[in-house]
């Protein structure tokens, strides 16, 4: 069977279990949901029928019923698991559908048996549900179902602990609300120190799950500080990074990605982890990863990577890691996902951007925004490496292979994600075109033809697509929308390179005058994104100055795109969601049909008795002729019956969506009375921060003011400043001479310590002279004597001179020998007059170098100085000895007379 007939079998069996629930309708439906639970459902609720919705809507209504047999809850809920198949289907299931409530009221009405079945089932398809997925604190049995987490959180039945982790993580993440409720309930403090006792768990998972709730509780408190303080970061990181790596699974490797994401958000952590020491090899771990054939967990890597480039310092050391040094050109067998050997690091990246665009599109996206910030930061460097130029240039015939045609046979889903591909790829070449070294790369391998194929088949879907003109201008799920950013980027990138490229300039201006430019570029200069605004306006400047730009027409669709922005937003005020009231006229007809086919049968009938009867020849004729128009009644009548059926249920669709709609209404009106109490205390608050603005007013003219005083100090500093320097120079120039002084002085002591030297030996040689003197004093007074004695001699023998003629000869004879005596005396008088020289040279030469050494030597200089004072008294003795030797010859020569 098909899916359409299994899926109406399966609503007309809600619709009779749901006006009887006998044992036989419920045999029936279980049986319906068997045949669709065995069928493909992927994206069955994405495609947008009806059919599909109107048997989820009535699937949810029977689940969320507590006259449900569990069986029958069970199996209706294994169905909705499976059709919750991508991101998609989830989000349509939880917030058109309400299903996180409807499994939230299921798990409340059996809370007294946690263990069940079918309590897990709900556990299990619910943190499927809300991953990812934003819970208000308003839907129904949500508090509830934290109170029943809590609960068995802390109790000591291990199959259920893991699925309620799991929960309360995706509850807890990103929702401020929810926070705030767990942290105002009583038992918090418990649920706390249970958590933390996780934490020794044996299971990886159990860990994570744990990790994760207490960093969104408490990672901006007290006991978060503790938790994650810069003693227990680095091992977090280190836990954390090898669950990724050696993780027990996808489940427990997204939930460790996602943990580390929310912790880089806080500023101390993503600190920590730009110090951590391990980081560039835990990095290169992680990138291998990529080599792997899940894109699942491709894609975890790669938005944990995409976080890791927000923080500034941990860009810079993702550069340092993909950007190895890779081949020179790229290798076949390098890009395969499957290849025997392990490829280099940026050569992961590229594996993923080669692969076609269905199935792992989100992967490739991921990895050309990656690119774009890796690129960006390694080419806004000062100088841009070797192992980034080889890298771009084995990244660009990959790039520039992606910028092929679009395939427009394949349909509009495939179109878009072409579009997207194609979006990134023109601005990872932009980066590439802002560096000179780069842009050379760029240009050499980028060709006029291939941009002009591009824009022409972007062109050609623009205007070919049945809803560029269906759906709001500028709406980022708008085809045409995509269809115009790709084309924007791909002038953008023609505009760059049109001086580097042969024909490209000419080529650039050519397609800014086609009239067909007019739709994409208004659209941008009309969007509400600053990025698509900007472009316009670059390109737009480049071709105003055009002949034939068709600037009027641009101004036209621009007032248009503007008046249709405007015309939407009064609508969707006014808006009906739903119209009430089946079309009575169809049911008339199809009622007065029935009646004319009844009295058309009973006239045949009254006919054929009256045939009867008179036997006419041409009654089978007649008969003939009304069997024939009877079946085309009776076959109208099935077309009227089938479109009366279709017509009951577009009205049970249309009663189930104004229930929903009073449903949300009243949730948006209990929001409203929420919301209205939080702005009254914002403008409570308000009147607080402007009193206190008023104050900060007042302070800040106080500063200015003070501002005023301290650019006059820092003049007067300014001035002191300039002072300061000449006085450091003079400060320079004495301390240099100090240095030269203190030179000279070591120098000097070391001459003063040979003078010392010298000084005892002279002190030692004036010692053995004194000696010598002393001696000779002595004989200078045994002389004297004899002078005196020969005086008186002389004087007794003056009156008898001539008598003692022949004494006069004895004594001039010992008068030789005095003279010879006297002559020796003056040979040693010569000897002692040298030496008493050379003493006196010495002397001198002492008292010069002991005045150079001033003050200090000064006990030196006394002793010099009485020695001086005894070499005066020797030579006042020489002197006299002078003298008296010079009486002598006097006394000798008046003899001879």
């Amino acid at each position: 069977m098909d899916m359409t007939t299994c899926l109406k079998s399966l609503l007309l069996a809600i619709q009779q279990y749901r006006g009887g629930r006998t044992a036989q309708n419920a045999a029936h439906l279980h049986k319906q949901v068997e045949e669709v639970s065995g069928l493909k459902c992927d994206q069955l609720l994405s495609s947008g029928q009806a059919l599909p919705r109107e048997c989820v809507s009535g699937l949810v209504e029977l689940a969320g019923n507590p006259n449900t047999s569990p069986n029958m809850t069970s199996s209706i809920i294994s169905l909705l698991a499976q059709l919750a198949c991508d991101d998609d289907s989830r989000e349509i299931l939880h917030s058109s559908y309400s299903l996180t409530s409807t499994l939230a009221s299921v798990i409340h009405c059996h809370s007294a048996t946690p263990g069940e079945p079918l309590v897990l089932q709900c556990l299990q398809v619910l943190q499927k549900l809300t991953y990812n997925t934003r819970i208000f604190q308003s839907t129904n049995y949500i508090h509830e179902l934290i109170a029943f987490l809590m609960t068995n959180i802390q109790s000591h039945n291990e199959d259920i602990i893991m699925p309620c982790l799991g929960l309360m993580a995706n509850v807890c993440r990103d929702n401020h609300s929810v926070q705030s409720h767990i942290k105002s309930l009583d038992n918090v403090k418990p649920f706390y120190r249970t958590l933390i006792n996780f934490l020794a768990h044996n299971s990886l998972t159990v860990v994570v799950f744990t990790l994760s709730i207490l960093a969104s509780l408490t990672l901006n408190e007290k006991v978060g500080e503790k938790l994650f303080d810069a003693k227990n970061i680095h091992q977090t990181f280190q836990l954390v990074f090898n669950i990724i790596v050696n993780g027990d699974g996808t489940l427990t490797r997204k939930y460790s990605v996602d943990l580390l994401v929310d912790l880089l958000r806080n500023p101390k952590i993503a600190d920590h982890l730009s110090r951590y020491q391990h980081f560039s090899a835990c990095v290169s771990q992680v990138l291998g990863l990529l080599q792997s054939k899940d894109p699942d967990s491709a894609a975890k890597v790669l938005e944990l990577l995409l976080a890791m480039c927000s923080i500034s310092g941990l860009r810079s050391l993702l550069c340092e890691v993909v950007f190895k040094p890779a081949a020179p050109k790229l290798r076949t067998a390098g890009l395969g996902l499957d290849g025997g050997r392990k490829t280099e690091t940026g050569l992961a990246l590229v594996q993923w951007l080669s692969l076609p665009v269905e199935g792992a599109e989100s992967c490739s996206l991921q990895a050309l925004q990656l690119l774009n910030e890796l690129l960006e930061e390694a080419l806004g460097a000062e100088s841009v490496s070797e192992c980034v130029l080889r890298f771009v240039e084995m990244l660009l015939p990959v790039l520039l292979g992606l910028l092929r045609g679009l395939e427009a046979a394949q349909g509009d889903a495939h179109l878009r994600k072409q579009c997207h591909r194609i979006t990134h790829v023109t601005s990872l070449l932009l980066i590439l075109c802002a560096e000179d070294s780069t842009r050379c790369l760029v240009s050499r391998q980028v060709s006029t033809q291939l941009c002009l194929t591009q824009v022409e088949s972007l062109l050609s879907c623009c205007h070919s697509n049945s809803s560029f003109n269906c759906h709001p201008p500028g709406s980022d799920n708008d085809l045409s929308q995509v269809y115009a950013d790709a084309l924007l980027k791909t002038l953008e990138l023609m505009s760059k390179l049109r001086q580097q490229v042969k024909d490209m300039e000419t080529s650039f201006y050519r397609m800014l005058q086609d009239q067909r430019i007019v739709t994409p570029l208004s659209l941008a200069l009309t969007s509400h994104h600053r990025e698509r605004v900007q472009t316009g306006l670059s390109l737009l400047f480049e071709a105003t100055p055009l002949p034939d730009f068709p600037s009027l027409v641009l101004g036209e669709s621009m007032a248009a795109n503007n008046a249709y922005r405007q015309r939407e937003s009064e609508l969707s005020v006014k808006r009906v969601a739903v119209q009430e009231g089946p079309p009575s006229s169809i049911l008339d007809s199809s009622c007065g049909s029935s009646r004319s086919v009844y009295c058309l049968a009973d006239r045949i009938q009254n006919g054929l008795e009256l045939q009867e009867q008179v036997k006419d020849s041409h009654v089978s004729d007649i008969i003939d002729v009304y069997e024939q128009k009877l079946s085309a009644f009776a076959s109208k009548e099935s077309r009227l019956q089938d479109l009366l059926e279709a017509k009951a249920l577009a009205l049970s669709q249309a009663d189930r969506l104004i229930a929903q709609y009073r449903f949300q209404r009243a949730q948006a009106e209990a929001e409203a009375c929420k919301l209205g109490c939080l702005l009254k205390e914002a403008e409570r608050r308000r009147e607080d921060l402007q009193s206190e603005l008023s104050g900060q007013v007042l302070e800040v003219e106080r500063c200015k003011a003070d501002m005023e005083e301290l650019l006059q100090h820092n003049g007067r500093l300014q001035k002191d400043s300039e002072e300061h320097q000449s006085l450091k120079g003079a400060y320079n120039a004495l301390l240099n001479r100090f240095n030269e002084s203190e030179r000279l002085l070591k120098e000097l002591q070391a001459a003063h310590i040979s003078l010392t030297k010298q000084s005892d030996t002279l002190r030692k040689n004036q010692e053995a002279l004194t000696l010598q003197h002393e001696k000779m004093a002595s004989v200078l007074e045994e002389r004297e004597q004899e002078i005196r004695s020969l005086r008186a001699d002389l004087q007794q023998k003056n009156s008898d001179i001539t008598g003692l003629r022949g004494a006069l000869r004895a004594e001039e004879e010992k008068m030789k020998e005095k003279d010879q005596e006297r002559r020796d005396l003056e040979e040693t008088v010569d000897v002692l007059r040298k030496e008493l020289n050379k003493t006196e040279q010495a002397r001198k030469d002492a008292s010069i170098k002991a005045s150079s050494l001033e003050m200090q030597k000064s006990t030196l200089a006394t002793k010099l100085k009485q020695k001086e004072d005894e070499l005066n008294k020797h030579s006042s003795m020489i002197a006299m000895i002078h003298s008296l030797s010079g009486a002598k010859q006097k006394n000798e020569v008046n003899l001879s007379l």
